[in-house]
């Protein structure tokens, strides 16, 4: 299991909003220049974080700018804005295990709640983050 890249290029999208929104335009093209990434990618990402209420984004070249305070948006809000997690789950369940066999039969009883407490561990780290805290790491660096 992998996270999408989806994840990652959003907060490198709020890191370069943070650091150059000042001095520049943050357009697509602006943030595809950094991230080395399509243009047309970074705009449906711009779009789920703006649908999610994170970011602003004026039309045409206008920008785009953080909606709320760095402190209030942590990576669970970024998670939750551009991971797309069918019913809030974090792991798929393979579909049809073999209900002949005794593994089969119970995996869900085996599996299913150790799964949601991975998921738990992970949120409520995601949850510990917040942008705040990137933009210390990434004053530390440039």
């Amino acid at each position: 299991m992998q996270i999408s890249s989806r994840f990652t290029l959003a907060i490198h999208i709020f890191a370069c909003i943070d650091t150059f929104g000042r001095e520049h335009k943050i357009t697509s093209d602006f943030l595809a220049g950094s991230t080395n990434v399509n243009p047309v990618i970074i705009r449906n990402i711009l779009g789920q974080l703006k649908n999610a209420g994170l970011i602003n984004v004026a039309r045409g070249t206008g920008g785009s700018t953080v909606a709320k305070p760095l402190g209030a948006i942590s990576f669970l809000d970024i998670y939750h804005a551009v991971e797309c997690v069918e019913d809030g789950k974090l792991f798929h369940f393979h579909e049809n295990p073999n209900a002949d066999c005794p593994v089969g039969r119970n995996i869900h009883h085996i599996l299913d709640s150790k799964l949601i407490r991975i998921q738990h561990a992970m949120e409520k780290e995601l949850t510990a983050i917040t942008l705040e805290d990137l933009k210390k790491d990434t004053e530390k660096y440039l």
